[in-house]
């Protein structure tokens, strides 16, 4: 019989102390090169020229269709289905019955009851959950990462294009311009005679496509785009540096699933469905911020930045919890700017005898699957840390940190706790060491000012998240 996620935390007892000590590192990236040339190149790029990423490899797919398609996941969702139909794509976020974030990834409504899921693993299996358990007329269908098959195909490859010079590029590209598309629509183009969906999207800081087809048609659509690159700077990211490009745009790729705890039936059935192998039993907790129960990683939707997309139009698992919090006071999301001599710091401990301070590693500083550290004011803890690297276009060493509102003041000073408890946990990723403490200084998110322009107009037309 195979172990269940209910059995496996049962057996662990601490279930904090053991997500601490998983040993998955961070999110992986394969199929691609860690670096095409270098990564400082590679992030410069996205700012100034243009970059395609390649996302045909590390991401999770879930097709669901059906007549109750819409309904099962609009039952699911915190944010408004008002006006979505084919040809429009938009953040889904499910939550717990008692108001805390399952996941998130970006909802593609592709035809007349016909959708496809693409991100991390926690919101789609939460979905399969309920079309599986439920009286929902649906189907579905998992097209898992490549780090979890064998054969090297997907479905569908998916490219994003950014950049200053990304319509630029499209158009060299399609040998015509592009349509003019709102952000988080989508249209078909032809690219070197196949036919290619194009969304309205950005990451990075900066505006562009997704572009995603046929995986019949990878090589043709790809040599393509990197022909018409060649006049505008475009340049190939790889696995190192398509982490960090979190950093500038603001959005937070690592809610911890809030579904170990809890004694709703729904939860419980919920982790009695889920195996002791997915994405729940194997991922892992990084940093210096450790709660008496698991509980203390929970986040709210305001938690992450997505406060504004809740919408009480509608049904959904969770609406009375979130209703009851709505007036309650949330944290804010915004950015660290690290402070740079202390960053130095931290870096040369690498070079002196005795305890060091946890290795930095760059552009992506992150060494779980999901990272919390401590960050405190007076030695009070006013927030957490959940995403660490260095921009090259920023030249600093930023992080995504939700603090207490009082404390979210641009320009305020804090301190980032950098490094685990104790010496550290029993990760891979983890060497011994010591914590050490980072002045950072509040700032903007997101950090760059084109999102901040671009991704605010967005909001405003579709009132939906920014990225995958």
């Amino acid at each position: 019989m195979t172990e269940t996620l209910q059995q496996k935390l049962e057996a662990a007892g601490d279930i904090v102390h053991f997500l601490r000590n998983q040993q998955t590192g961070p999110n992986v990236y394969p199929g691609v090169p860690a670096e095409h040339s270098n990564w400082r190149d590679e992030q410069r790029a996205w700012a100034e020229t243009a970059v395609l990423f390649n996302q045909s490899f590390h991401m999770a797919e879930l097709y669901v269709s059906g007549p109750d398609a819409f309904r099962l996941l609009e039952h699911l969702a915190v944010n408004s289905f008002r006006n979505f139909m084919p040809g429009k794509a938009k953040q889904f976020v499910p939550v717990t019955p008692d108001g805390y974030v399952i996941g998130d990834v970006i909802l593609f409504h592709l035809a007349e009851n016909e959708f496809n899921l693409v991100g991390r693993a926690p919101a789609l299996e939460w979905v399969e959950f309920h079309a599986a358990t439920g009286k929902w007329d649906v189907t579905v269908e998992r097209d898992e990462r490549t780090a979890l098959r064998s054969d090297g195909r997907r479905r569908h490859y998916r490219f994003q294009l950014q950049g200053p010079n990304a319509m630029a590029v499209l158009e060299r590209a399609m040998g015509q311009t592009p349509p003019d598309l709102k952000f988080f629509n989508m249209a078909d183009v032809i690219v070197a005679g196949c036919t290619v969906t194009a969304l309205r999207h950005g990451m990075a800081g900066q505006p562009g496509y997704e572009l995603f087809g046929p995986w019949a048609d990878y090589q043709t659509v790809h040599d393509a785009l990197v022909a018409a690159g060649q006049d505008f700077g475009l340049t190939l990211v790889g696995g190192r540096t398509y982490s960090s490009n979190t950093l500038e745009s603001g959005w937070l790729p690592s809610p911890l699933p809030a579904i170990y705890t809890g004694d709703d039936p729904l939860l419980v059935r919920y982790r009695e469905w889920l195996s002791a192998r997915s994405y729940e039993g194997m991922c892992s907790i990084g940093g210096s911020y450790v709660p008496d129960s698991v509980d203390g990683y929970y986040l709210t939707p305001w938690d992450i930045g997505y406060g504004h997309i809740v919408k009480f139009d509608h049904d959904f698992i969770g609406r009375p919890a979130l209703e009851r919090m709505k007036e309650q006071p949330h944290r804010t999301k915004v950015t660290l700017a690290l402070n740079s001599e202390d960053v130095t710091r931290v870096l040369s401990s690498m070079f002196a005898d005795g305890r060091r301070a946890k290795h930095m590693e760059f552009p992506s500083a992150v060494y779980a699957m999901h990272p919390f550290d401590e960050v405190r004011c007076d030695g009070r803890l006013v927030g957490l840390s959940t995403w660490i690297g260095y921009s090259a276009n920023a030249g600093r060493m930023l992080t995504i940190a939700m603090l207490d509102a009082d404390f979210a003041e641009m320009g305020r000073e804090v301190t980032l706790v950098w490094g685990e408890p104790d010496g550290g946990t029993a990760k891979p990723t983890v060497e011994p060491h010591e914590q050490v403490e980072i002045r950072a200084v509040v700032s903007p998110v997101p950090y760059s000012a084109v999102a901040r322009d671009s991704y605010a107009d967005g909001w405003r037309h579709k009132g939906v998240g920014v990225s995958v």
